[in-house]
């Protein structure tokens, strides 16, 4: 049984060819009590995202994008672990045993936080709006309009909205409506002022998939009004329900959150392709796991509603404000505020004159620091292996693309072009399925070997070979990233992408490939793999080994250090394992943007863990390890975080770097990150969020970090 979260409850059902005949868990599981609950400590990431939105220094719109991102996290979280601990308690005690100890418990303190969370949430949100009125942007109610913004929305619903909303009367449908995931309703109260008939109850979806939530008014000069969609259908339910005689109307906003698992069996076959098509349609009527209502609706009305689809006070009931899917905030109209000075991207400094990205990295391996660099590099170099006359395959796997994506258009003219491309298309990409279906279709249409995946594998490595052909000499390029190949990401996120034609990182990629193309899927092939640590089989190990040389080297009092950074931490053999480094000495220092599980101070270490998160307007994405190794240090990029999904359950790979000035450039942006006393956040045993402020020099990590890649030459 595959969870939402890439685990297995019972990893017996894998076949052998995928399992590692030698078990990766050298040590048994540490006790429960040792780690912090991998969801409380998510709600704890989520609570910096808000703390961001709360930041009067931030930019308004930056501040109303954050509430954005916290709403949008929230609703992911629900969808998937909230979904997760419901099955595992149906589960009982197989279900508990694998992943979390006491569900229901976890569920509860779910509850409490998400409250707390949603009050701290309405007092952001009040604030925002109060600087935006000091700004002269104003977000009208229906009850707010003037007479020239009346007659205005009453146009614009007559012109774009009334044919694209049909009100259901709930009363009289005897299967009430399945909500849909991801929208607004109106639950509307219809009745008459003299109570001469009945009051009768009404549901409208808000059309946002096809309108715009945000419509700006006709305003005074030097101001900016704008109404949501949902009131500028509430202003129009007395035309709407006309007909009905009704002339009194209590409207308000409620959303339904699902469960997002898709029902997937082993079979890698196209009859994947079905059984994704099937789950996506499932996933539309998956049990509600949250339902959010405005505080102030009528009593009856939700009790009907709570009565009707089957809930109850256990089911993650969240009252809140008048305004629900905050997501949409995440689109809140730019043009209306003063220019935003954003950190432009710029053109890797040995890329910027050179007529091909091939030809410089054949001299050298460069390494891209995203987005900081432009992504454009690496749109030109599969552009310039598509009309190469001498390229003769192109490999490349694809987990998260951009909707008009360029990689693609590269890909489909090398095709064009006579080269033999091959795809490893994920199709279980968590809500990017439909996406890749469709990419799926485009990619063989135009000739592109497509590859679908491996039973109970998601393939998350982000790899690429390009093979050139001159004369009798075969030569071999590729890169190797920590983050999607998605352009339109790569603007926001911060990954790392190495471009090599390292012999050695080349012959793994290419080992990775036959494995992915092989039938049988056989883990031999993987065994050849001498450079790049793999999942699923010894990733694990791979660093467990090395920071037992840490240990070592602290137990004879020599310098020991590990440095990470990853989104996610809640493996908790690696994490027993930086439990024992800290307890013999080891200097541990931690960059984790979202989950981290492992507490950070206790008494019998002798040394501390030092822990940060960093949450800023890129979203920290990249993974890296950095071990002292005796002073010649080993930093490895990676895909993966360390957590059972990416170690045991998915196909990822980790890139050691070799060139000692890309392996500096990596350790001085560690140490930039590590010195962040303005957006760095303390990870304590509480996870309170407090923001680190040591040092005398107020440190931006993301700013430095641009003006050391700005600034720095290359030769």
């Amino acid at each position: 049984m595959r969870l939402p979260n890439g685990e297995n409850l019972d990893i017996m059902t894998v076949p052998e060819a995928i399992i590692p005949k030698k078990t990766t868990r050298k040590k048994p599981l540490p006790e429960k009590k040792k780690m912090i609950a991998r969801d409380i400590s998510w709600l704890s990431f989520n609570a910096r995202v808000l703390q961001e939105a709360s930041d009067k220094t931030v930019p308004l719109h930056e501040r109303i994008r954050f509430l954005g991102i916290f709403s949008n996290n929230l609703d992911e979280f629900f969808r998937v672990r909230v979904a997760t601990l419901k099955r595992m308690m149906s589960f009982g005690k197989a279900g508990k045993m694998h992943l979390e100890e006491n569900p229901d418990k976890i569920l509860d303190e779910i509850q409490t936080r998400v409250i707390e969370q949603q009050r701290e949430f309405d007092l952001v949100w009040k604030d925002i709006a109060t600087e935006m009125e000091a700004q002269h942007i104003f977000l009208r109610t229906e009850k707010q309009l003037n007479k020239e913004q009346q007659k205005f929305v009453l146009n614009y619903f007559n012109e774009q909205v009334r044919t694209n909303i049909i009100p259901l009367m709930i009363e009289s449908i005897q299967q009430f409506p399945i909500l849909r995931d991801k929208s607004i309703y109106l639950a509307i109260v219809l009745a008459r002022q003299d109570n001469s008939v009945r009051q009768k109850f009404a549901l409208i979806e808000i059309p946002t998939t096809v309108l715009p939530r945000f419509i700006i008014l006709p305003s005074k000069p030097g101001e900016h009004d704008i109404i949501l969609l949902e009131d500028l259908v509430r202003f129009c339910l007395p035309n709407i329900f006309s007909y009905f005689g009704y002339d009194k109307f209590s409207a308000h906003i409620i959303k339904v959150t699902r469960d997002a698992e898709l029902d997937i069996d082993n079979d890698i076959s196209d009859s994947l392709i079905h059984q994704i098509e099937k789950g996506l349609k499932d996933r539309r009527k998956g049990k509600p796991v949250r339902f959010v209502y405005d505080k102030d609706i009528d009593p009856l009305l939700l009790e009907y509603l709570m009565r009707r689809q089957g809930l109850s006070g256990k089911d993650n009931l969240i009252p809140g404000a008048r305004i629900h899917n905050f997501k949409d905030f995440m689109d809140f109209p730019e043009s209306i505020f003063p220019p935003h000075l954003h950190r432009k991207t710029f053109t890797h400094p040995l890329f910027l004159n050179a007529p091909s990205v091939m030809h410089v990295i054949q001299q050298q391996d460069v390494m891209l620091h995203f987005p900081y660099h432009s992504f454009d590099t690496i749109i030109d170099l599969l552009r310039e292996a598509a009309i190469d006359p001498n390229v003769s395959s192109i490999k490349i796997t694809a987990y998260r693309l951009a909707r008009n994506s360029k990689i693609v258009n590269a890909l489909v003219n090398a095709v064009r072009n006579g080269k033999q491309v091959t795809v490893v298309l994920e199709l279980r990409a968590r809500f990017d399925e439909a996406a890749n279906l469709d990419w799926k279709s485009r990619l063989e249409e135009e000739g592109v070997k497509v590859l679908l995946g491996i039973p109970n594998m998601k393939i998350h490595a982000k790899l690429c070979v390009i093979k050139k052909r001159i004369g009798t000499k075969t030569l071999q390029c590729g890169f190797i990233s920590t983050g999607n190949l998605n352009e339109r990401t790569a603007r926001v996120y911060g990954d790392h992408c190495l471009l090599t034609t390292n012999r050695a990182i080349i012959a793994d990629m290419n080992r990775i490939f036959s494995y992915l193309e092989t039938p049988r899927h056989d883990i031999k092939i993987l065994e050849g793999c001498k450079t790049l640590p793999v999942s699923p089989l010894n990733m694990r190990d791979t660093f467990l080994r090395l920071m037992d040389r840490e240990i070592k080297n602290a137990k004879h009092k020599k310098k020991a250090a590990i440095t990470v950074k990853m989104n996610s931490l809640s493996d908790a053999v690696l994490i027993a394992k930086l439990y024992e480094a800290a307890k013999a000495g080891v200097d541990v220092k931690m960059v984790i943007r979202g989950i981290c599980c492992a507490y950070t101070e206790n008494k019998k270490w002798k040394k501390n863990i030092t822990a940060v998160s960093i949450v800023d307007e890129y979203l920290e994405h990249a993974r890296v390890f950095i071990f002292h190794h005796g002073g010649q240090e080993k930093v490895y990029i990676a895909s993966c975080d360390w957590m059972i999904r990416n170690l045991d359950h998915r196909v990822e790979a980790a890139a050691p770097i070799t060139d000692p000035a890309i392996r500096q450039e990596l350790i001085d942006i560690m140490n930039i990150q590590l010195s962040g006393n303005v957006k760095a956040r303390v990870l304590d045993n509480e996870q309170t969020n407090q923001y680190r402020k040591d040092g005398d020099k107020k440190v931006r990590t993301q700013i430095e970090i641009y003006k050391y890649l700005h600034e720095k030459q290359y030769h």
